[in-house]
């Protein structure tokens, strides 16, 4: 039955059908096989409840403040506090897109968005530095994937969802990856620019540009902060948070008169267009999670990764590799719907924290974002940086591997992860 599902599955995916179509495909393929009158109920009937969960409404809200922030301009005064703080080390550039990253992340919690954003900025700033435009391209994408992990996070919601985590706790749990992340990448880069010899631009700023830089970055700052403080204090939900800063974001938007009425369109446009298709693929997902749990799939995984169990390492380690290989070859958001569910009981067994396993697994959804064949965020920075696609998934490989070096130093040292939501809770 899975070999099936999964054939039909990928071979509906070479012939370019759209994936969520392809997955209910595959969904009715797993019904003919379990019970074929169970379809006209069930399939509409998980499909529709996939989706009815309140706390998913904080998605479409967090897209929808990065969105704002892109076209009000907050977007470009990071860039611009981030280009004072770093852009005097050599190879500043890179450097000032990472830590854009990190600024960005605090808000969208999209490394797509985070993506098209910066890379349309730095990539030709990059190149103009010295910088190859693969290169500029691939840590554009590379420094993307803190978008998912430092919160508000997509994937964590939707884990939130399919475990009963505390997001707040999630979201705490993810600023050190995040910034491990971001310390990572700047290495690279700082070695890649004394490596080919790239220049140093400009001196130490001086304490009142840095002042007034700060103060212009000040409102997109605070962002981040009423995301997490309100979660974790228990002031709002997620998706009260997620509102709460759309219109934080909006009204900084229009007092600093950068939101125009066709801007905040366009942004509620793009919105519509990223949440509408991210919800298809989930209740499409949903829909095979709940097929694949009336199969009895999840537990007789478990019982084939029973006798492992009393190694926590080398279950997270089993469940990174068939996380990584599975998003290398699936949509991030249905492979994380598809094996959250079978994974859970596993890491359970195991005595694995639920918010420890949620960071592992959003890292490794993550990663695969720059993946090849299936890297979303390789593909909109090569279509950013006008690069060929080819070229730029050979050049991708250096931040993969990097990635997964920190991942692995999540797997071994847990309390990386777990330190500070115990430390604030």
């Amino acid at each position: 039955m899975i070999l099936t599902m999964l054939a039909v599955f990928l071979g509906h995916v070479l012939l370019g059908l759209p994936l969520f179509l392809a997955l209910l495909v595959t969904a009715v393929v797993g019904f003919l096989f379990v019970d074929p009158a169970m379809i006209a109920r069930m399939l509409p009937q998980q499909f529709f409840g996939g989706i009815n969960v309140f706390s998913l409404m904080a998605i479409p809200l967090f897209i929808l403040a990065g969105n704002l922030m892109n076209v009000s301009g907050l977007t470009e005064r990071l860039m611009g506090l981030a280009r004072l703080l770093v852009g005097h080390l050599r190879g500043g550039l890179g450097h000032v897109n990472v830590v854009s990253s990190v600024f960005f992340a605090g808000v969208n919690g999209s490394a797509v968005a985070d993506t098209s954003a910066l890379g349309s900025l730095l990539v030709p700033a990059m190149q103009k530095e010295g910088y190859t435009r693969a290169f500029a391209a691939g840590l554009t994408a590379g420094s993307s994937l803190i978008g998912p992990i430092i919160p508000p996070s997509i994937f964590m919601i939707l884990y939130a969802s399919l475990t009963n985590t505390s997001v707040g706790d999630l979201f705490l749990a993810g600023v050190i990856p995040g910034l491990l992340l971001g310390f990572a990448f700047m290495g690279m880069n700082a070695w890649h620019a004394w490596r080919h010899g790239l220049p140093k631009r400009g001196g130490l700023p001086r304490l009142g540009q840095l002042g007034l830089a700060a103060l212009a970055a000040l409102p997109a700052l605070i962002a981040p902060f009423i995301i997490v403080a309100g979660i974790v204090l228990g002031f709002v939900t997620p998706t009260e948070s997620g509102a709460l800063t759309a219109l934080y974001v909006a009204l900084c938007g229009i007092l600093l008169g950068g939101l125009r009425l066709g801007d905040f369109w366009r942004a509620l446009l793009d919105t519509a267009r990223l949440t509408s298709a991210i919800f298809l693929i989930m209740a499409a997902s949903a829909t095979i999670s709940w097929l694949l749990s009336y199969a009895q799939v999840p537990a007789q995984f478990v019982s084939l990764l029973a006798p492992y169990v009393d190694n926590a390492v080398l279950i997270l380690l089993l469940l990174s590799a068939i996380t990584f290989v599975t998003g290398m070859f699936m949509e991030e958001v249905s492979a994380l719907m598809l094996l959250t569910p079978i994974f859970a009981p596993v890491a359970m067994m195991a005595g694995i924290d639920p918010v420890h396993l949620g960071i592992v697994i959003t890292l490794n959804i993550t990663i695969a974002l720059i993946t090849p064949p299936m890297g979303a965020c390789v593909f909109v920075a090569a279509a950013v940086s006008r690069i060929e696609i080819v070229a730029l998934f050979r050049t991708i490989w250096p931040f993969v591997l990097t990635a997964i070096g920190v991942l692995l130093l999540l797997i071994l040292f847990p309390q990386l992860t777990l330190w500070l939501p115990a430390a604030i809770g």
